[in-house]
C-alpha cells in the first residue's frame, strides 16, 4: 500500500487526484498504474485501470490470476467492472469512497453473489493515511478555486473602473 501511496503522490504532482494502485503476483509487483483521467482527457484512465492495462501486457494476458490489487481509494464500478472481468483473486484498498465505492460502501460489486467471478476483499489499510492524502488534495483544490474566483473579481473592478 506504501508504494500505492507514493504513486498517488505521482499523480498529484500532475494534477490529478491522488490514487494509485499495485498489482502484485507471488509476493512481485507486476503492474502500476496512477489516475491519468485529466491528463489524458480519459474517464477510464482511474488507477485500476491503468494498473490492469499494463498487467494485462506484462502477463501476456487479460485475466490476472492469482493476483491481488493494492488501491489507496475503494473501487468504482467501473474499475469494479474490470477488475471482476481480469479474474484479479483479492483487493486490499485504503479509504472508503463514500460516493461512488464499488467494494462495499455504495455497492459491492466486488463480491456480487450473480456474477461468475467474486474475490477476497481487504478495506481499511492505511485508511487514515490514504483518507487524508485525498482530504489535502481536494480542500487545496478548493482553495485554489476560491483564490481564482476571488482574483477575477478583482480584475473585473478594475476592468469596470
Amino acid at each position: 500500500m506504501a508504494v500505492a501511496m507514493q504513486l498517488a503522490e505521482l499523480a498529484e504532482l500532475k494534477g490529478e487526484v491522488p490514487v494509485g494502485a499495485v498489482l502484485v503476483k507471488d509476493d512481485v509487483m507486476i503492474a502500476s498504474g496512477f489516475n491519468l483521467s485529466i491528463l489524458n482527457h480519459d474517464p477510464t484512465a482511474h488507477a485500476e485501470m491503468e494498473c490492469i492495462r499494463q498487467a494485462g501486457q506484462v502477463l501476456e494476458n487479460y485475466r490476472m490470476l492469482d493476483t491481488t490489487l493494492y488501491v489507496t481509494l475503494e473501487p468504482c464500478a467501473m474499475c469494479a467492472g474490470a477488475i471482476v472481468h481480469g479474474r484479479i483473486k483479492r483487493v486490499v484498498y485504503g479509504a472508503d469512497d463514500l460516493k461512488t465505492g464499488a467494494a462495499g460502501s455504495v455497492i459491492n460489486l466486488l463480491q456480487h453473489a450473480q456474477f461468475n467471478h467474486q474475490l477476497q476483499v481487504t478495506s481499511g489499510v492505511l485508511a487514515d493515511e490514504c483518507g487524508a492524502q485525498l482530504s489535502a488534495f481536494f480542500k487545496r483544490r478548493r482553495q485554489e478555486i476560491k483564490a481564482l474566483k476571488q482574483a477575477r473579481a478583482v480584475n473585473q473592478l478594475n476592468t469596470d473602473e
